[in-house]
């Protein structure tokens, strides 16, 4: 083994991550599992840990949830992998199992859950420790820079659109990395697909169109035709009123990030009607093995836009900014 790899520190808020040298992983407990990172993808969740909004339990984290690696060494109380398997890593890195949420399924609730890249280092690195239990053996099919938003973007737009139940009209607000990719399941299942972006964001809009969807507008504007179901993807509360105004009565708003800007006050009218407004909070293993059963079923294709790890936060600049099409991956 390496005896050194390179990682992207975050290590204040707000400021640029930091390139650092570090000491290669060590195996300490038995579920331990050191990977060598291949690709990981750049998500919004980052953005929001870099940025503060989300606050760390550390002084200094690696960001970076959406690992697609190879197995480097195997704790001895992990019997499911090997060296040299090809794994991916998600959001949820721990869950206790024995609080009354775990106890329920409900894994994604656990309050002492953890979580790759914010409070235990992530895949914007070299190399990286994980439990075992916690990781999924990936098939030696996409490459691994195309595979990893499947990894959380794929994966929490799975869980979002499952909330929305058998809406056969939907409404994407955000057309980034994950609406990008459950924008595919979602035609794929025959439902009718209408993307939001924001103001004329004319690259967006022609993804959306080139994966099918019905229209793609400002997410100011009102749908061509009442939507059952609404899963917003862009962390901004001000599209929660307009998404309700959107709706049928009886339909369902989805917030699906882990932050979002403060809603504004809105008249209960929006609501009445039977509308339902839920939020998704991170993801179970569950949602991990259907979703990775399902995306060779509908066969998804990512749009990446590649940078090397040493460009980590051009690729965050560019992801804050807008200018990504589809999802920003790091390669190592």
């Amino acid at each position: 083994m390496p005896e050194t790899y390179s990682a992207m520190v975050c290590e204040a808020v707000g400021a640029p991550l930091i390139g650092r040298r570090r000491p290669w992983p060590r195996l300490e407990q038995l579920t331990d599992v050191v990977i060598e990172v291949c690709a990981c993808g750049v998500c919004r969740t980052d953005l929001h840990v870099v940025d503060g909004d989300l606050p760390r339990r550390a002084p200094s984290v690696v960001p970076g949830h959406e690992v697609v690696g190879r197995v480097a060494e195997v704790g001895a109380g992990i019997q499911t992998l090997a060296p040299g398997m090809r794994v991916g890593a998600a959001w949820l890195g721990f869950a206790c199992g024995l609080c009354p949420f775990c106890r329920r399924g409900e894994e994604n609730l656990c309050p002492n859950a953890q979580f790759h890249g914010r409070t235990r280092d992530g895949g914007f690195s070299e190399a990286m420790i994980a439990d075992g239990r916690y990781l999924f053996v990936l098939p030696e099919g996409p490459d691994d820079a195309h595979f990893a938003p499947l990894l959380c973007a794929g994966l929490i737009g799975y869980r979002a659109l499952r909330m929305a139940g058998d809406a056969e009209r939907i409404g994407l607000y955000g057309f980034g990395a994950a609406a990008h990719i459950i924008a595919q399941v979602a035609r794929w299942q025959g439902r009718r697909v209408h993307a939001f972006t924001r103001t004329g964001d004319a690259a967006a809009q022609a993804l959306a169109s080139s994966l099918g969807c019905i229209s793609a507008q400002d997410s100011e504007q009102d749908p061509p035709e009442p939507l059952d179901a609404a899963i917003l993807f862009a962390p901004v509360g001000s599209l929660v009123p307009i998404a309700l105004k959107a709706v049928r009565p009886g339909g369902i708003v989805v917030c699906a990030g882990i932050h979002m800007s403060d809603i504004p006050a809105f008249p209960y009218e929006l609501l009445w009607g039977e509308r339902t407004l839920r939020s998704i909070a991170n993801l179970t293993r569950r949602d991990v093995e259907e979703f990775l059963a399902l995306a060779p079923k509908v066969g998804i294709k990512t749009t990446v836009e590649i940078f090397p790890l040493a460009e980590a936060n051009v690729a965050l600049d560019r992801l804050r900014s807008g200018a990504v099409s589809g999802a920003a991956v790091l390669t190592m």
